[in-house]
C-alpha cells in the first residue's frame, strides 16, 4: 500500500494570497512628497509689497499674518487658526485684494518661529496647494515678527 500524501493545493494558494496582500498593502503605503523649491542664496528678484503676505507660524495651532511690510501693513497683522475658516480663508482675502488691486498673483513668505511645530509647516504649505498660490518661500523669522508674535500672544 502506497504511503498516503497531503495535498498541499490550498497551502500554495494560501501562500500566493499573502505574497499578494503584502505586496498591495507595501504598494500603498509609499510616502507621499511635497517638492519645495528653496530659493538661492544672494541677490533675489524684488517683489512688490502690495503683493506679499507674510505668514508667521506661532504656538497652540496659531498663524499670524498680515500684507505688506511689518511697518507699514497694507492689511494689518491677523492671527487665524487653521483650516477652511482660518488661514485658508485669509490667504483668499489676500488673493482676491492683490489680483484686483495689483492684478498680479499673491507671494505668500512663510516664516516658522521656534515655537511652531512642524505639522503647522505642513498644514500651511498643504494650505498654499489648496488656496493655488503660485509662489511662496519659507524664510527665517525676522525679530520684527517675533515681537509681533508676542504682542498677539502667540509666540
Amino acid at each position: 500500500m502506497p504511503p498516503p500524501r497531503v495535498d498541499l493545493t490550498a497551502m500554495v494558494d494560501l501562500a500566493f494570497l499573502l505574497i499578494t496582500f503584502f505586496m498591495l498593502t507595501t504598494t500603498f503605503n509609499k510616502p507621499k512628497t511635497m517638492p519645495i523649491a528653496m530659493p538661492v542664496q544672494g541677490p533675489g528678484g524684488e517683489v512688490s509689497e502690495k503683493r506679499t503676505m507674510t505668514v508667521c507660524l506661532g504656538k497652540d495651532n496659531k498663524v499670524m499674518w498680515y500684507l505688506g511690510m511689518p511697518e507699514t501693513p497694507i492689511l494689518p497683522p491677523a492671527v487665524a487658526g487653521y483650516g477652511e475658516s482660518g488661514i485658508r480663508k485669509a490667504i483668499l482675502q489676500a488673493t482676491n485684494y492683490v489680483q484686483k488691486t495689483t492684478g498680479k498673483t499673491l507671494m505668500v513668505i512663510i516664516k516658522p518661529a521656534d515655537s511652531s511645530i512642524y505639522d503647522n509647516l505642513v498644514a500651511t504649505l498643504d494650505e498654499m496647494e489648496i488656496g493655488k498660490v503660485p509662489s511662496y518661500a519659507i524664510t527665517d523669522i525676522s525679530v520684527k515678527d517675533i515681537d509681533l508674535l508676542k504682542q498677539k500672544r502667540i509666540y
